[in-house]
């Protein structure tokens, strides 16, 4: 449980992160048509108006709300924006009920402080659209094919694996919250030279089981997972590989092997809470000629050329710094051929855009790959590529090294048997993923506010044990449209208003922008000023026996004692502040749905 203070998130989670919702476009439709007034009236000058961009200030005494239309369209009244501002200023004041003050300032921002009964309409929003609540429809059923962890099947999954998955699961919730139709696709990197690796690994080590004379490859896997899938193969398997000619038997003993990882890849991303439509094996294409058949279309477009008895792609048609090689001078295929033919595939089943997550070392191979994409005729905005930076693990503020080729490293499995699934997805996701990321295994475990997590969750199991007390006193939640709202009037609860109605927005730019990581940053923002409120004030009032207890600060009233012991109650301000605080547990609960996130009940 948290201490019995103001609690507020760690301090390096917090900047504002809110964004344009119902009462913000109620404000830019209400700038919209002063701007027309002022025109004919003779105020304005242009013919043609932007939409007006409505934000939040950066201070709270600035207003509830902010526009910087003046400056924007200043230029073509070709006057000074303060005065474009005051303009518009003086025709909101008179047009606009709902606006309490309009104020201007330099150098030509527009500050609005609205009457409090406009942000009874967003928990009217909420009520109504429940777990959709910041649902759009911008992808308009565009289809997305989103790609990511697809490690090689050569080990078990790492840390940063997970962090991929995590952004992953959370962008493909994002986008489907935005009206994209997305499928995940795990791409099974099983041909290649890290195969031959694994299997020359695996049979060095089944042989030296038989006490037979092994040769370990130098570049092989050293890890004990390789001594314990040597050990499994011999149980199923026996003495079956000693039989066979050498060649034969490492082929068998790789294919064995990637099975096996494959099977155990899927197990760990099911208890993370990942699931991909689709496993698309790389050898598939070998087998299936989807490579050559790529190649001969890229030729028909005259982007493949022979020189030096080697197959080039002209990949400096687009701006990459030279032309690759897809098929060597001995017939091999090189790893751009595969992708080639694996990306034309994509195309080919009617998807629309194609998102990869690729490790920050593919930064390279990014410019390559928009130059197929462009190469078959598509344009710029049909692949996308988001990398993700390397997380750096620490217990307790020591750093945890890590080596997958020693056999030293921690996987993700460790890391969700240790602090959780929602905890490793949360830390996950607070961080742009093409910064750097530390996780620290002994914060993660914490039960305090230092605790990302943890402050988030109980936010959400602090409102559920709310509403059961408020039932077992015979306290009905009633809907928004019978509840007394003109009684929220404190500062704390306009706060959780407006915080709220910037949840469709931010959804709408983080869409936009692929960066789940912003909900997080909503959540800490949304929880912090929910503890706050709770600590200020109470919802449910006292029982007689808790009167004394409550004046003396010891009672932990529905989870923490009032600072505001002599608040008188209401039967109206109980209704309306149990209507307001469950509409922000249904933003909190969706906001961690979208993360993949448990929203408990109970903790």
């Amino acid at each position: 449980m948290l201490d019995s203070q103001p609690a507020s998130p760690p301090a390096y989670f917090l900047y504002s992160v809110m964004s344009a919702g119902i009462v913000q476009e109620q404000v830019a439709s209400a700038i919209t048509n002063a701007l027309l007034q002022a025109k004919q009236r003779g105020g304005l000058q242009s013919t043609d108006f932007p939409q007006p961009v409505v934000d939040f200030p950066k201070r709270e005494e600035w207003g509830d709300l902010s526009s910087s239309v003046a400056m924007v369209i200043a230029k073509q009244e070709k006057r000074p924006p303060l005065e474009v501002a005051h303009v518009i200023a003086d025709q909101l004041q008179t047009s606009c009920a709902f606006l309490e003050k309009v104020s201007v300032a330099p150098p030509g921002f527009l500050n609005f402080t609205l009457r409090p009964n406009c942000w009874f309409s967003v928990l009217e929003e909420i009520e109504r659209t429940g777990d959709l609540y910041g649902h759009s429809n911008r992808g308009q059923g565009q289809r997305v094919l989103l790609e990511f962890v697809s490690a090689n099947p050569t080990g078990p999954l790492h840390m940063g694996h997970g962090r991929g998955a995590a952004l992953g699961e959370a962008l493909a919730r994002l986008l489907r919250s935005a009206g994209y139709e997305v499928d995940k696709e795990y791409y099974i990197n099983d041909a290649g030279r890290q195969m031959k690796l694994l299997a020359d690994s695996v049979y060095a080590r089944y042989l030296e089981m038989h006490g037979r004379e092994f040769s370990f490859p130098e570049d092989g896997y050293h890890g004990d997972y390789i001594k314990v899938l040597a050990q499994a193969m011999d149980r199923e398997k026996g003495a079956h590989f000693l039989t066979l000619d050498p060649e034969d038997a490492r082929r068998e003993c790789g294919q064995w092997a990637s099975h096996e990882l494959v099977r155990a890849i899927r197990e760990d991303l099911t208890q993370f809470g990942v699931e991909f439509e689709t496993w698309y094996s790389e050898a598939s294409l070998f087998a299936s000629g989807r490579i050559q058949a790529a190649l001969n279309d890229l030729e028909q477009r005259d982007m493949v050329f022979t020189q030096d008895g080697a197959t080039w792609f002209r990949s400096s048609r687009f701006h990459d710094e030279k032309d690759r090689v897809v098929c060597k001078q001995d017939g091999d295929y090189t790893y751009l051929a595969s992708d080639i033919a694996y990306h034309f595939d994509k195309l080919r089943r009617g998807y629309e855009w194609l998102i990869n997550i690729w490790g920050a070392d593919h930064h390279g191979y990014v410019s390559r790959m928009q130059a197929v994409i462009k190469a078959f005729g598509y344009g710029d905005d049909c692949l996308r590529v988001v990398l993700v930076q390397m997380v750096r693990l620490l217990r307790g503020g020591h750093k945890v090294e890590m080596s997958k080729r020693a056999g030293e490293f921690i996987t993700l499995q460790d890391v969700v048997d240790e602090v959780g699934a929602d905890a490793a997805k949360f830390f996950f996701l607070m961080r742009r993923s093409d910064t750097h990321l530390e996780f620290d295994l002994e914060l993660a475990k914490r039960q305090s506010n230092e605790n990302p997590v943890y402050y988030v969750q109980y936010a959400h199991a602090r409102l559920a044990s709310l509403f059961r007390t408020a039932r077992e006193r015979g306290v009905r939640v009633s809907p928004v449209g019978e509840a007394p709202l003109s009684a929220l009037v404190q500062p704390e609860e306009i706060r959780l208003m407006k915080q709220l109605s910037g949840f469709p927005g931010l959804l709408e730019a983080s869409a936009k922008t692929l960066e789940p990581h912003r909900i997080t940053f909503y959540l800490l923002e949304l929880a912090g000023l929910l503890h706050v409120f709770y600590y200020k004030h109470r919802v449910l009032p006292p029982r007689v026996d808790e009167v004394n207890e409550e004046k003396s600060g010891d009672l932990d009233h529905d989870g923490e004692a009032s600072e505001l012991v002599g608040e008188v109650f209401s039967r109206e301000l109980t209704m309306a502040r149990l209507v307001l605080l469950k509409q922000v547990q249904t933003v909190i609960k969706n906001g961690l749905r979208l993360l993949g996130v448990s929203a408990p009940e109970r903790m």
